[in-house]
């Protein structure tokens, strides 16, 4: 493990000269990796920094108003709507790796037109170790990473964390006295739920999406799942009422795991499964079923994208 007080006072000294004098902006989703970089760029540059939270349409049920709840504090955050834009991006793409390629160049283009507002030189990221392997090898591309487009307009890309595991991250998030609802928080893609969406995203199958994931959530609490999701996979034939309907299939999936490099499908209770199956079917008449997803990572990755 990382000596923490070590690791923080390094990763603020380290920040400082890398930023200098200049402007910087940092890409806040909310989740752990990026609240923490968040923490330790702000105790390094202050006000030089500008906190940047792009909605792009592909976040869970009530993000954005939580990320505005969460991060008041910090004056100068940037709630940016961009959610039309990543869907024009997004329209007709299927391949995984060109919807992660095409919405990592998308980030970098809001994060450039917030930065020309700010006169900043500097983008801060929450990327960790795992993102890199798994950018690097041949798995897929983090949209942080492999996603990246060949043109950027920064003279620095600023990432702290490139060395940690996600359990390293909490630990650091911890001593840094992160609220709990962040530094405890799952495990949320940064592509959002189009990596949570086989094949092309609409905004038929985002709401499907959205909703699913609320229910799995809240539903799965309980069980304490190092990550716990839904995905829509396909359609398939099913009944409602008296009618024949071809609906949409949602996977639901949830993992126990230390670092996310690998992962093993929880055994949940067939009581419990019922009802997330009922929720989901009952709350969204366009879902004809909900199966559950036994594999372990490896074979299988934990996300579907």
């Amino acid at each position: 493990m990382v000596d923490v007080d070590s690791f923080i006072e390094e990763k603020i000294e380290e920040i400082g000269t890398e930023i200098g004098n200049s402007n910087a902006i940092i890409a806040l989703s909310g989740g752990v990796d990026s609240s923490t970089a968040a923490a330790l760029a702000y105790e390094a540059v202050g006000d030089q920094l500008t906190p940047v939270y792009v909605d792009t349409g592909l976040m869970r049920k009530g993000e954005t108003e939580s990320i505005r709840e969460t991060f008041s504090y910090m004056d100068s955050l940037r709630v940016v709507d961009a959610k039309d834009r990543f869907l024009d991006v997004l329209e007709g793409v299927t391949d995984p790796e060109e919807k992660r390629h095409a919405i990592g160049e998308q980030f970098i283009r809001e994060f450039e037109r917030v930065a020309r507002d700010t006169d900043a030189d500097s983008l801060v990221q929450g990327t960790i170790y795992p993102d890199r392997i798994e950018s690097e090898g041949t798995i897929k591309s983090h949209h942080n990473v492999g996603g990246l487009p060949e043109r950027i307009d920064f003279e620095e890309i600023v990432e702290p964390m490139r060395d940690l595991y996600k359990d390293e991250v909490r630990e650091v998030a911890r001593e840094l006295d992160l609220e709990a609802v962040v530094a405890e928080r799952m495990p949320f893609p940064g592509p959002g739920l189009a990596v949570r969406i086989l094949g092309e995203v609409t905004e038929e199958k985002l709401d499907v999406a959205r909703e699913a994931n609320h229910v799995v959530e809240e539903e799965l609490e309980e069980y304490d799942p190092w990550q716990a999701l839904a995905a829509v996979i396909g359609k398939a034939t099913g009944v409602k009422g008296d009618n024949r309907v071809h609906g949409w299939v949602v996977a639901v999936r949830s993992v126990e795991s230390r670092d996310g490099m690998t992962a093993r499908a929880q055994e949940i209770d067939w009581e419990t499964l019922q009802r997330i199956q009922s929720r989901i079917t009952g709350e969204n008449e366009t879902v004809s079923r909900v199966v559950y997803d036994v594999t372990h990572k490896p074979p299988a990755t934990i996300e579907y994208e």
